[in-house]
């Protein structure tokens, strides 16, 4: 691969995804010239395109900018999400340009760094921007490279120039999590899922072993209790469990009402004690617990841990809050597989026991839908009343006989249910009383959120 140095220009295939957009922000911080196509507009591509990267939306070799067509000092990015028959996409592997998967690029960016990595089938995100936090606001720092926007810092990239430690949220979609080199990883959990790509859970599980045995020598796999996942580690390195209340890091002593989440984190020589969690959901003790863990193995003080857990803000679309008040609540979860949205399910009736909890699904990926509609008709149950759109496609071809009716037939007897075209969830949200409203889904649904704000409030 070319050397950063002689790349001029970056052009970017799929620029508006948030991983492509951490990239582009990075080369953009090293002075390179940025372009690229996606689909559609959005908030994140209009940020980027105020940040000096020139973003078209249409699929058309003629509007790639000169500048970009230098083989010699463009290097092209591309997300795996993209259809190999993309126009652009096309023109560039035609021309000889040298064109690389946006992880690819990644891990040659990061070989050179002390790379923490989180993997997993959910948890990934917060995880990682946790872990970020912790390191940025203490004395060791660290570039990071994460897979939501940081609400502390209103952004998914961080960069040092001092520290040797980079975060990386590490995918396993299209095995991209391959080109990485850890010097430590958690893994998170290991569900069943783009099984579009893997075939079986157990060519999946060989995925995720396979990547345990990319970590460094002397370096540490942190993995959740209880995972069928038979780690592969190799020369020295350490092998650590943790979970919300067992393994060698847990947390203990749990302090949880009054909207405050307070817990003692427990591990190896380390015990830090009244901790308090900075978003205070459930699910974010054992994410902490994760985070804490790998910054303690890398120096970071037991002061540091206790303040960045506090003043941590959270991630965009994680369980995040959009309207909050005495008679509604609406909530963002980017929750898009079985397990997550069941997680969230517990997290927000564990704050709102006594009030109506209503679902807004937005499927992703028809396939994930075929594999999994038993699964996502039994989470989805745990709530009062789910309202369920048409399935958002992504990078896929409709499949016959895959649509959201599979799960709205499996609901429980006696759920409030809706099944409806994402343009009329506004109108729908505009009539009945609701009391807490969650719009779940990695989909496009969350562009209307501004929409529904307006109405609710």
């Amino acid at each position: 691969m070319k050397n950063i140095k002689d790349i001029r220009s970056v052009y970017f295939v799929g620029a508006g995804g948030i991983g492509m957009s951490a990239l582009i922000r990075y080369f953009l911080s090293k002075g390179k010239q940025v372009a690229g196509y996606d689909r559609t507009p959005s908030e994140l591509t209009g940020h980027l395109i105020e940040e000096g990267a020139q973003i078209h939306f249409e699929e058309n070799v003629d509007l790639i900018p000169q500048a970009f067509l230098d083989t010699e000092t463009t290097l092209v990015v591309y997300t795996p999400a993209v259809p190999h028959n993309h126009k652009e996409l096309c023109y560039f592997n035609e021309h000889g340009f040298e064109v690389k998967k946006r992880s690819q690029v990644l891990g040659m960016i990061t070989h050179d760094s002390k790379g923490l990595c989180v993997a997993g089938t959910h948890g990934k995100t917060t995880t990682s921007t946790m872990l970020a936090h912790l390191l940025h606001q203490s004395h060791v720092g660290c570039t990071a490279f994460l897979g939501g926007i940081s609400k502390n810092y209103n952004t998914n990239l961080l960069l040092s120039s001092t520290s040797p430690y980079t975060v990386i949220e590490a995918d396993e979609f299209d095995r991209s999590f391959h080109w990485l080199s850890p010097y430590m990883s958690v893994v998170t959990a290991t569900d069943p899922d783009h099984l579009d790509i893997y075939g079986t859970y157990d060519a999946y599980l060989e995925s995720f072993r396979h990547y345990t045995s990319l970590i460094q020598p002397g370096g540490a796999l942190l993995i959740h209790t209880g995972l069928a996942l038979k780690p592969d580690v190799q020369n020295g390195v350490k092998v650590f469990t943790y979970s919300r209340n067992e393994g060698d890091f847990h947390a203990a002593n749990e302090r949880i009402g009054n909207g405050e989440i307070f817990i003692d984190f427990i591990g190896p020589g380390v015990v830090i004690k009244d901790i308090q969690l900075g978003v205070p959901m459930s699910i974010n003790i054992e994410n902490g617990v994760a985070a804490m863990a790998l910054a303690h193995l890398n120096g970071v003080t037991d002061a540091e841990i206790k303040e960045g857990m506090r003043s941590f803000a959270g991630v965009d679309r994680r369980f995040d809050f959009k309207l909050k008040n005495d008679k509604i609540v609406l909530l963002s979860d980017y929750a898009h597989h079985p397990a997550e949205i069941a997680q969230s399910a517990k997290s927000i009736r564990e704050l709102y026991a006594d009030r109506k909890i209503t679902a807004v699904f937005q499927p992703h990926l028809y396939t994930r839908t075929r594999d999994l509609y038993k699964d996502f008709a039994a989470s989805l149950s745990l709530f009062d009343e789910v309202i369920l759109t048409d399935i958002y496609p992504a990078r896929e071809a409709p499949i016959p006989g895959v649509t959201s009716e599979l799960i709205y037939n499996l609901l429980r007897p006696g759920i409030e249910r809706t099944l409806c075209k994402k343009e009329e969830v506004a109108d729908i949200l505009a009539q009945g009383h609701r009391q807490v409203i969650i719009i779940l889904g990695a989909g496009d649904l969350d562009n209307q959120i501004p929409e529904f704000v307006k109405i609710l409030a």
